[in-house]
């Protein structure tokens, strides 16, 4: 992956995680990541297309997930594509809580462990 589309990612994003909305500033001990929305191992490419900035809670939590269960229908879902999907359409702020207006957005939730203890924690604090 070049430079240029490393910058690319981090301007598009305005330096905030593209599934929390953490910004940059906010992690001072962790960059923010860039992440392959459909991970290599599932045919996903270095396409500027597929990637997105993730902080490293929400990177890590999605690994290589495509899918996961709606926790209120217990369907399998597919998680929120930041190319594809408006985040608006899908999560909205409860406080500090992030919640999920839709299956693809309460899955995301769930798998992405967006609202852990240290997650809250953190967004109490900023």
């Amino acid at each position: 992956m070049t430079r240029v589309t490393k910058n690319l990612v981090r301007q598009r994003a305005a330096s905030r995680c593209e599934y929390c909305r953490l910004h940059q500033d906010d992690s001072p001990l962790a960059t923010l990541h860039i992440e392959h929305i459909r991970p290599r191992k599932h045919g996903g490419s270095d396409h500027e297309g597929n990637l997105c900035l993730a902080c490293i809670d929400c990177n890590l939590h999605k690994g290589s997930n495509l899918t996961g269960i709606d926790p209120e229908t217990q369907t399998v879902t597919e998680l929120f594509h930041p190319r594809q999907q408006k985040w608006e359409t899908h999560f909205a702020w409860d406080g500090v809580l992030l919640v999920g207006k839709t299956a693809v957005g309460r899955t995301t939730v769930e798998v992405l462990a967006m609202n852990s203890d240290d997650q809250l924690e953190l967004r109490s604090i900023v």
